[in-house]
């Protein structure tokens, strides 16, 4: 019970990762306000996963890859999760 709680809780941790990276994203489309809050925040929680990426990955034709790139190691990380936590493929 207890390590189904643990993978419950990364999984959601992951996952709130996955939508806070979805919505800067989006938001850098639209230029939003950089002293606006909620921008600051999602700033804070998602620049020390995509900051290594984007140093990397350069922007191919003026389009940051990075946010993509991430997302995809999310979803791995979460598939490895719940296969080292309930075996099988």
């Amino acid at each position: 019970m207890l390590l189904f709680d643990l993978y419950r809780l990364l999984d959601f941790a992951l996952t709130l990762l996955l939508l806070a990276i979805f919505i800067r994203a989006i938001l850098s489309w639209v230029q939003p306000n950089p002293y606006n809050p909620v921008v600051r925040f999602l700033d804070r929680v998602t620049d020390p996963i995509l900051r290594p990426l984007q140093q990397h990955l350069p922007p191919l034709g003026g389009i940051d890859l990075s946010p993509l790139v991430a997302m995809l190691l999310i979803e791995a990380a979460k598939m490895l999760l719940h296969r080292l936590f309930f075996g099988g493929f």
